[in-house]
């Protein structure tokens, strides 16, 4: 199958999957051999985000980092809506699909909630968990709720994201710590999943659900003690402005004890971007501490 846009193959020298979804079928990387690691994107990402760590790590593990319905080069299937809930059900396909077992996950964004709705019903199946500027919960934090309301709202919000990929253009680069890193082949490789006002409602949908996705999230946080003694590697960029403040990382220490934190005073949301041998070094941390299997 080709892909729907060029990418930089110094950038992205990965063979591509595809998986029939429905009528329409998911994109993922299976690279390398070893422990298995599935790598989770969030809003306007896909798995282009985890290049860095995985040419890092592909010598060492298995990495599948699928890209979700609606984003990178996955199509969705009709009546596809590109909620949080369904592009949960979609990784859960995914992970039943190609029989993944003992599993480090890696969430960052909305790839929170995405795996954690998965992790909390499969604790079984996990080796154990690597958490980045994200959440699993209701948001309760102003900042979260505006912008909810911004960005996920009507019509400011709709119009900011089908009219001017804003998201994709303006929010991923303000979301980058190190400035050198935002080069014109990056900001390509995350606006060109995006060339129509069509097809940038999934970057609307995910912020206007972290108001509309409530129940959902709450019913993930009753869960998370499931998690209580999974093993952890926490890494925390501490220059987000999209509403991870410290607190939230507090938060995941109280449901994740068996943690270990990495705090990055030279990171912002996208921890992936701006520190990637931080985030490979704490999935080869977290394998050593797991040596042997499931804990």
């Amino acid at each position: 199958m080709d892909r729907p846009f060029e990418v930089d193959p110094a950038e992205y020298p990965f063979t591509d999957h595809w998986m029939p979804y429905r009528d329409g079928y998911i994109h993922y990387l299976d690279e390398g051999q070893g422990p298995t690691v599935l790598l989770l994107h969030g809003n306007p990402t896909w798995s282009y985000l985890y290049r860095n760590v995985i040419k890092q790590l592909r010598e060492e593990f298995r990495l599948i980092a699928p890209d979700y319905p609606g984003f990178g080069m996955s199509r969705a299937p009709n009546g596809y809506r590109f909620t949080p809930q369904e592009q949960s059900e979609t990784v859960q396909y995914l992970i039943h699909q190609l029989n993944l077992r003992d599993v480090i996950v890696v969430v960052q964004d909305w790839g929170g909630p995405v795996g954690l709705n998965y992790a909390v019903r499969h604790r079984a199946n996990l080796r154990g968990i690597v958490v980045m500027n994200t959440w699993a919960w209701p948001a309760k934090i102003l900042p979260m709720k505006l912008f909810s309301l911004a960005m996920g709202g009507w019509p400011i919000g709709y119009w900011l994201q089908t009219r001017r990929n804003f998201f994709a253009s303006a929010i991923v680069p303000h979301g980058i710590h190190h400035a050198e890193k935002v080069t014109d082949r990056l900001r390509k490789a995350y606006t060109d999943p995006f060339p129509t006002p069509k097809s940038r409602i999934p970057t609307w949908v995910f912020p206007r659900h972290i108001r509309k996705a409530r129940t959902w999230l709450a019913e993930i946080e009753t869960k998370l003690v499931n998690l209580r003694d999974l093993p952890a590697q926490i890494v925390w960029g501490t220059k987000d402005s999209a509403g991870f403040p410290l607190e939230q990382m507090a938060k995941w220490q109280k449901h994740l004890p068996l943690h270990e934190t990495e705090v990055l005073e030279d990171a912002s949301h996208y921890v992936q971007e701006d520190r990637p041998d931080r985030v490979a070094a704490s999935i080869r941390r977290l394998a050593n501490r797991t040596r042997g299997g499931v804990m």
